[in-house]
């Protein structure tokens, strides 16, 4: 394997194992993690790291955190599964403390987030034809151009980037696209009366942290309303306290029709994902319409409160909005010539790279993983820096020292 000279033997077994009988679908840094804890992961030599990723925001409330995994070892000790082909004593519960959590009348327990997006769209195509009027295999979703929400065939046909659609038509009928932040071009689509909804992430994480104008959010709420048309807000990596607010849409105070939620809703541990929406939306799809074999599964159920609890019991929104200024700031005072800009919102954060050459973020990655800190680009000059929302300001200086540091080495 081409990356095995600059890691440990005992890294480059691990390595060689997965070159070997693994699909070869992703692109990591050359490092073979063992062991996280709070904002740290070490590798099999025992190196410690700043974890500046969180597992795509799936690691919100740091890694292992101690009330999560005690709820998940008690939990699993006593019932993970019993499908939903019977009842659980957690399910009930856990669905009154999401719904109240966030103030929606029902939930639609899921696995992944991209699953969480499925469902999305299944229950606004059925709002559509059974609420709004729409004729039968005729309903649209509307998209923004530079979405993410996941690899399946739904969520690559509504992609603008080649590397996810390319090759793998054809491609789901029924969606449309519109620039992102752009509500002229959007107000455009949604006169079509065929549109059911617009699915949205309130900011663009895998694109590389692209934030909307301010009033952008409130613009695409009161543009489906005038149109009677359902706002989705895909917050699976914008939610759950990552931009200093319990949702971003927060931000705007605007509530969508359907919320997806998934990520940090387990604090990393296990796939877990949710749906929520008011009755009007949620009650359209009947027993054996929708489902999933572990969605709403006790041992997820469990987690998932405890994950929501300590999110509020220990104001890691709170954290992320004064950590996140500091950071930005911290980020802007280096000073550096390879730094084009730096954008985000709470602990949500990227650093747009400039240089001639693409492989430069690629290299500062590798600078920083040999530094201590661990982070990956997107889309060849984006990096994002999302630390665990439980960080300091003694840890973020500490890592902004080390940016810094591995700048100076492409210099």
């Amino acid at each position: 394997m081409s990356t095995n000279h600059d890691v440990s033997a005992k890294a480059a077994k691990y390595l060689e194992l997965e070159d070997q009988f693994g699909a070869h679908n992703y692109h990591p840094i050359p490092v073979v993690l063992e062991k996280g804890e709070g904002v740290y992961l070490y590798d099999v030599d025992g190196k410690k790291y700043f974890d500046f990723l969180s597992g795509y925001s799936a690691v919100n409330q740091g890694h292992c955190h101690p009330a999560i995994v005690k709820t998940l070892q008690e939990q699993a000790a006593k019932l993970t599964l019993t499908s939903r082909a019977f009842h659980n004593n957690l399910l009930g519960e856990y669905e009154a403390y999401i719904t109240k959590y966030f103030g929606y009348d029902k939930v639609l327990p899921m696995n992944t987030g991209v699953e969480g997006g499925e469902t999305a769209i299944k229950l606004a195509r059925r709002w559509g034809y059974n609420v709004k009027g729409i004729a039968e295999n005729q309903a649209r979703i509307i998209f923004a151009e530079g979405n993410f929400w996941g690899r399946t065939l739904a969520a690559i046909s509504s992609s603008t980037d080649p590397s996810s659609f390319k090759g793998f038509g054809p491609y789901m009928p029924g969606f449309g696209l519109v620039p992102y932040n752009d509500l002229a071009a959007l107000e455009n689509e949604l006169k079509d009366a065929n549109v059911a909804a617009f699915m949205v992430e309130p900011i663009q994480g895998e694109a590389g942290v692209v934030l909307p104008d301010d009033g952008y959010l409130k613009g695409v709420r009161d543009l489906c309303t005038k149109y009677n048309v359902l706002f989705i807000a895909d917050e699976i990596q914008t939610g759950l306290a990552r931009t200093g607010k319990m949702l971003a849409c927060d931000h705007e105070n605007v509530r969508p029709d359907i919320l997806i939620l998934g990520k940090a809703l387990s604090g990393g541990t296990l796939p877990i994902s949710a749906v929520l929406a008011d009755n009007i939306v949620m009650m359209q799809i009947k027993p054996g319409e929708h489902g999933s074999t572990y969605g709403g599964n006790p041992l997820a159920c469990a987690v998932a409160m405890k994950s929501l609890e300590v999110l509020k019991t220990e104001k890691m929104a709170e954290n992320a909005e004064a950590m996140g200024q500091l950071l930005r700031k911290e980020l802007e005072q280096l000073n550096s010539p390879l730094i084009k800009l730096v954008r985000g919102r709470g602990l949500l954060n990227a650093i747009v790279i400039d240089h001639k050459d693409p492989e430069v973020s690629w290299e500062l990655c590798l600078h920083l993983r040999d530094l201590g800190l661990l982070a990956k680009p997107t889309h060849g000059d984006k990096i994002r820096f999302a630390p665990p929302l439980i960080i300091t300001e003694a840890q973020i200086k500490e890592a902004v020292a080390i940016i810094g540091a591995a700048l100076k080495k492409l210099s």
